[in-house]
C-alpha cells in the first residue's frame, strides 16, 4: 500500500535485535537508569530524546531491557510524563513554525499546502487520543492553543 503524504510504497526500516535481555557488558543497575531519566525528564527532555542520550553518552541500547519498562510508562509512574503525546505535540509545533512563516511569506503556496497536511495529520492523531483518552474528549486543535502549548 502506497503512503498517504508521500511517493513511496516500500515497507524498509531499521529493526531492533531479537534479544529480550540486556547485554552482559552493561553493568548499570535498573535503578540508576530509572534515576537518569528521572533528571533528563525533569530538565525537559522528551522521551524519545532520553532514549537517544542514553544510548549515546551512557551506552545504554535499550533501557526497558534493564528497567523491564519502557521509557515513556518510567515517567507516568513517577508523574512526570508529558501532558500531550509526543508526536502530537511534534506536530503542533511544526504547524506552528510553518504558520509562522506563511505570515513573513504570504506567497507560499508550497509552505501553505504542506501546513494543510499537518494540520491534517493533527486531526487525525488527536481523534485517535480522545478515543484512547490520551487527550481530554473535548479537546480541539487550534492554532492559538497550539501556539499557547509550544511557546
Amino acid at each position: 500500500m502506497g503512503r498517504m503524504y508521500g511517493r513511496g510504497k516500500g515497507i524498509s526500516k531499521s529493526s531492533l535485535p531479537y534479544r529480550k535481555v540486556a547485554p552482559k557488558r552493561i553493568l548499570v543497575d535498573a535503578s540508576e537508569i530509572v534515576s537518569k531519566i528521572e533528571t533528563l525528564a525533569k530538565k525537559g527532555y522528551m522521551p524519545s530524546k532520553i532514549g537517544v542520550i542514553l544510548r549515546d553518552n551512557y551506552a545504554i541500547p535499550q533501557s526497558n531491557l534493564i528497567t523491564g519498562t519502557k521509557i515513556l510508562r518510567v515517567l507516568k509512574k513517577k508523574g512526570i510524563a508529558p501532558e500531550f503525546p509526543e508526536d502530537l505535540y511534534c506536530l503542533m509545533r511544526k504547524a506552528v513554525s510553518i504558520r509562522k512563516h506563511i505570515e513573513k511569506n504570504k506567497r507560499d503556496k508550497d509552505s501553505k499546502y504542506r501546513l494543510i497536511l499537518v494540520e491534517s495529520k493533527i486531526h487525525r492523531l488527536a481523534r485517535y487520543y480522545r478515543i484512547k483518552k490520551q487527550v481530554p474528549s473535548n479537546w480541539k486543535y487550534s492554532y492559538k492553543t497550539a501556539l499557547a502549548l509550544v511557546s
